[in-house]
């Protein structure tokens, strides 16, 4: 039997332990990383965000036989020259269009931190589970012998983990040739241009898959400002569900980004009250 002493110590460090976690956990400051507490629940248990992935990916795949059939038939901006014999292709974003990322945003909130914390851990686990409907879609344009490429604009660190985690999920991906362009990789930058480029030169690029505008355009013809980064969706209508097809992404992108000017505060503070700024009653 312990002590009388004993006990009272073991009080005491009890006392002390449960002080020290609560401290810890009150010294989080999650204020910034809340504001978007909502979006992440959406996109991570509603319906609603599921059924649209998977409408969008369902559309897609209806238009395949179309899309092989007119050998004019483009969606990549920077397809040139004579392509009408080239073999198809197919051009999708990784991140929220195929890898599906949720948890790590779920994982922000809850420590506190804004990526790019704690981005490459998630990353190197190679765990995200595919985006709905992506699979199927997928699956038919890969029996139609159409190519699959995978252009993100994740660092190329994560370029054996990105392969990984596809191909653990069961989704195309050939061996053939780099069919995952990412970026830093041949001095690629974020500006998608180059690698849809370099994929044209090759390939009739029947589909653009995103859920960014610059899965589509140029970083450059997408760094505006707000109004006129909306009128880009009517510039672009005879696109969007065609040959395009974005994916709905409320957690994050450069759309916000356009809130700040294109160019993100030092502060939380600022970004706080930007947001706010941007409101329209």
């Amino acid at each position: 039997m312990k002590s009388l002493n004993q006990l009272h110590l073991c009080a005491a460090l009890s006392i002390l332990m449960a002080h020290y976690i609560n401290s810890s956990e009150t010294a989080i400051d999650r204020s910034l990383q809340e504001q978007t507490m909502l979006s992440v629940l959406y996109a991570q248990s509603s319906t609603e965000y599921a059924a649209n992935s998977i409408q969008t990916y369902a559309n897609a795949s209806m238009l395949l036989d179309d899309a092989i059939a007119d050998k004019n038939w483009s969606a990549a901006l920077e397809q040139s020259g004579e392509y009408s014999s080239k073999p198809m292709a197919i051009i999708l974003d990784v991140d929220e269009t195929v890898l599906d990322n949720v948890a790590f945003q779920a994982r922000s909130i809850l420590s506190g931190l804004s990526y790019p914390n704690g981005w490459i851990e998630w990353g190197l686990e190679a765990t995200a589970k595919p985006v709905p409907g992506v699979s199927s879609f997928l699956e038919n344009a890969s029996d139609k012998g159409i190519k699959i490429f995978y252009v993100t604009n994740r660092v190329a660190e994560l370029e054996e983990a990105t392969r990984t985690n596809i191909k653990n999920l069961g989704l195309p991906f050939d061996d053939d040739r780099d069919v995952l362009l990412m970026r830093d990789e041949n001095g690629w930058t974020s500006d998608k241009v180059s690698r849809r480029a370099l994929v044209a030169e090759d390939y009739r690029i029947l589909m653009l898959v995103g859920d960014q505008l610059t899965d589509f355009i140029s970083l450059e013809e997408a760094a505006t400002d707000i109004n006129t980064r909306r009128d880009l969706a009517e510039k672009y209508s005879d696109m969007w569900g065609k040959k395009w097809f974005m994916l709905t992404n409320p957690m994050y992108g450069k759309w916000e980004g356009a809130i700040y000017g294109n160019k993100y505060p030092d502060t939380k503070e600022e970004i706080m009250e930007m947001r706010l700024n941007a409101l329209k009653p």
